[in-house]
């Protein structure tokens, strides 16, 4: 990977303050780049941007609320303000609902659901993309999830809202083209991330008879999705853009139904 390297470019983070987030940050900010890492909480996301400067490298931690689109608008002047551009943004802030039957979703989940994981993921690419018009350049790079496009029982505002984000990624890739911005989207299955491996979801690395379980029959790491973000975020995928690309191994439960 050593040859994904971001220096002289900013590359923001949502949903910088933990998870997929922070690891995201912190590979842009060991491959070189200036990082914002940007999240609603504030104290996880100082103490983020305090790990990565602790080790010489360089990140601002700006707290925002992506469903405001004036507070996403200061993060981006604030951006160009401490760097001079935004070169490239991830946007990887969202959450789960409650898991609950088709009839019984509740309205008010629905759209809370859909408004921070579409609408915010849409008003962050809206407040990235009219600085990156002014630059000519600058990658957008959106993390929906296999849910989005596989669908995940139980989850149906989820599910929505991240097939709705590989739709918005398509269109703003062809409409913005022109401008030399590259729009791709990610979408994670099931990651190992401490959270996940606290509600005990993640299977362990070895059988009952203490035998290594394969790396392909376990899911892969936040790492492993921080790699492809610098990919994507990096000179080497200039020519690449409107791709979703899932990140998943070969568990069944991400290839089927049941």
């Amino acid at each position: 990977m050593s040859k994904f390297r971001l220096e002289e470019r900013t590359v923001i983070v949502t949903g910088g303050a933990g998870g997929l987030g922070a690891a995201m940050a912190k590979a842009c900010a060991e491959a070189g780049a200036n990082v914002v890492v940007a999240s609603r909480n504030k104290e996880n996301i100082d103490r983020v941007a305090e790990e990565i400067t602790g080790n010489g490298q360089t990140a601002i931690a700006l707290p925002v609320d992506i469903t405001d689109a004036s507070q996403l608008d200061d993060m981006i002047a604030q951006s160009v303000d401490a760097f001079g551009s935004v070169d490239v943004i991830v946007n990887s802030a969202g959450r789960w609902g409650k898991s609950h039957l088709a009839e019984d979703t509740p309205l008010d989940e629905w759209q809370q659901v859909i408004e921070l994981n579409l609408t915010g993921c849409f008003l962050s690419c809206l407040a990235a993309g009219k600085q990156m018009i002014k630059q000519n350049h600058g990658k957008i790079i959106n993390i929906s999830s296999t849910a989005g496009s596989k669908g995940n029982p139980g989850q149906l505002h989820y599910s929505a809202a991240k097939a709705g984000v590989l739709s918005l990624t398509n269109n703003l890739a062809f409409m913005w083209a022109k401008h030399n911005i590259n729009v791709n989207c990610i979408l994670p299955g099931l990651i190992a991330t401490e959270e996940l491996k606290g509600y005990n979801i993640i299977p362990p690395s070895v059988d009952e008879d203490g035998v290594a379980v394969p790396r392909l029959e376990l899911p892969p790491n936040p790492e492993d999705v921080a790699n492809l973000v610098l990919f994507l975020a990096s000179a080497e995928s200039d020519g690449i853009t409107g791709e979703l690309i899932p990140i998943r191994t070969w568990l069944k439960t991400e290839r089927f139904w049941q």
